[in-house]
């Protein structure tokens, strides 16, 4: 049974600092066409922040671009979450996720398209 582990967050950073979030699989994470991170939006829907695919695509939250940057190092599969000029709407409980579907770009950020997920870690904002 494949496991996602989330690490890296806790504790509090300052506005306009940074944060690196971590997630091991506890399998190939090749196995999955698409691997990402999620939080909750302003009605508690878990939307996508990052997303990335086997081959490197990525995709998106639009706030976020420019500021996270998503990556993955397949030898150790681990999940990365770079994240840069925080600011105080990006506090929220941080969701690692994967999915072993080829995913259409409308579906690549929406949480019904994925099927693993961790238990989630805390980034908080102030």
């Amino acid at each position: 049974h494949v496991q996602l582990v989330e690490s890296g967050g806790g504790g509090s950073v300052q506005a306009g600092g940074s944060q690196r979030l971590s997630c091991v699989v506890t399998d190939d994470a090749n196995e999955f066409e698409w691997i990402g991170w999620f939080r909750p939006d302003d009605k508690g829907e878990r939307v996508g922040v990052a997303v990335i695919d086997r081959d490197g695509r990525t995709g998106y939250l639009d706030s976020v671009k420019d500021r996270f940057t998503i990556s993955r190092d397949t030898a150790k599969n681990t999940l990365y979450l770079q994240m840069n000029s925080l600011k105080l709407e990006d506090t929220a409980m941080y969701y690692c996720a994967a999915s072993i579907i080829i995913l259409q770009p409308a579906s690549r950020l929406r949480r019904r398209s994925y099927n693993h997920w961790g238990q989630g870690t805390q980034v908080t904002v102030s």
